[in-house]
């Protein structure tokens, strides 16, 4: 399984949320990174994503975007491969 890499803060349910269904689906080589705790890594995670939200989240290298997102895939059938090796 491809490592996974949220960006999140210590509030956000969408963070909850989404490390939910990543834990359902298996997920044990998740890196959390709390942009709240780590301002710099809030600057990093906009420079590569161009996007202010959280959470935001990669498998492997691929951004997927947002809970919304990460949640969309998953209802199309498409998280699964995504997350295999």
């Amino acid at each position: 399984m491809k490592p996974v890499t949220l960006y999140g803060t210590g509030v956000c349910p969408y963070c909850d949320m989404a490390e939910r269904l990543l834990a359902s689906k298996g997920v044990a080589n998740l890196t959390k990174i709390r942009v709240d705790l780590q301002p710099e890594q809030r600057e990093h995670m906009m420079s590569i994503t161009g996007r202010r939200t959280v959470p935001q989240i990669f498998i492997g290298e691929l951004h997927v975007g947002g809970y919304d997102d990460l949640s969309a895939l998953n209802r199309a059938g498409k998280l699964d491969a995504l997350l295999a090796d």
